[in-house]
């Protein structure tokens, strides 16, 4: 009887550490996003001028400038999302021991 009321006493800390993981992981990655936007834009800017200095007709430019668009953003989407679960999981892991320990000392 005493093993079922602290596995129940349990799932309120696992409920509230996935909650946290998930808020922390989205604002890492609103924090990251919010450096890797000007980043990326600065990045974007020289290749296509470096583009242009070598002769590229615009035609091709245009070409060449949505290819890079396009890599640029996959490449900053797959970072941004394995730092967000990286952080969400750390956060979840930490939050959980940090109140199942409070839920310990309170009972």
């Amino acid at each position: 009887m005493e093993s079922q009321a602290s596995s129940a006493s349990e799932w309120p800390a696992l409920y509230a550490s996935v909650l946290l993981g998930a808020v922390f992981g989205l604002l890492s990655m609103v924090a990251a996003l919010a450096v890797a936007v000007p980043a990326t834009l600065v990045i974007w800017i020289t290749v296509v001028v470096m583009l242009t200095f070598f002769g590229k007709p615009r035609r091709v430019l245009v070409v060449e400038g949505r290819k890079i668009t396009k890599e640029i953003i996959g490449f900053v989407f797959k970072i941004l999302l394995r730092e967000g679960n990286a952080v969400a999981a750390v956060a979840a892991v930490l939050g959980y021991f940090v109140l199942f320990r409070r839920k310990c000392e309170v009972d």
